[in-house]
């Protein structure tokens, strides 16, 4: 049965050890929190690749929204629980997930996108639009230009499309890119905005 956790089951040991304990701090936190208050408050937002829940998803829950997690690392998903109880979470796949089965104010992928296929990637985008209310809004991770490079903890091909096909898959998926900006990881956000009339 292949990996759907792109590698990060099998160093999610190393994982927790390095990143999974932070709270309230670390790369990203700010950006994310940035965003979190730009949705409608107690808003609902999904988590997609929520990994162990600190530090990126707790952000949300501390901004007082109703997050759902998925992760596809088994290892993630249980600490995901030990870490935010009550909030709920599934072990899936994105490519497959049924995103609980709702839609959400926002949806967020922070390091997931380009762990995935580009196949995976172009058409999960649409997929995420389908599940954001009107006026919803989409945050992700992804370098701006196309390129390709081997991810530091797993050594597996991570791909990034590239922000001109990200914006045109963006676009024909009803979404609007807001803004784009980079956090002092040198992590690239792409902020994209449902069309209300959609």
């Amino acid at each position: 049965m292949p990996d759907r956790s792109n590698g990060y089951e099998g160093i999610a040991a190393e994982f927790l050890a390095r990143r999974g304990s932070g709270r309230g701090t670390g790369i990203g936190v700010t950006m994310v929190r940035r965003w979190a208050r730009l949705l409608p408050q107690g808003g609902t937002v999904i988590d997609l690749g929520c990994g162990p829940g600190f530090p990126i998803t707790e952000v949300l829950v501390a901004e007082g929204l109703s997050v759902f997690g998925v992760d596809a690392a088994p290892s993630f998903v249980e600490a995901f629980r030990r870490n935010l109880p009550g909030v709920p979470v599934m072990c899936e796949a994105v490519q497959e997930s049924q995103f609980f089965g709702r839609t959400f104010d926002g949806a967020l992928a922070w390091g997931l996108m380009f762990l995935l296929a580009p196949d995976d990637q172009r058409r999960l985008i649409p997929r995420i639009a389908a599940v954001l209310a009107p006026g919803g809004r989409l945050l992700f991770t992804a370098p701006a230009e196309p390129l390709a490079w081997n991810d530091a903890m797993t050594g597996l091909e991570s791909r990034s499309l590239g922000a001109e096909e990200y914006r045109h898959a963006l676009s024909g998926a009803g979404l609007r890119v807001e803004s784009e900006y980079e956090d002092e990881g040198q992590n690239h956000y792409f902020d994209a905005l449902k069309h209300a009339s959609v």
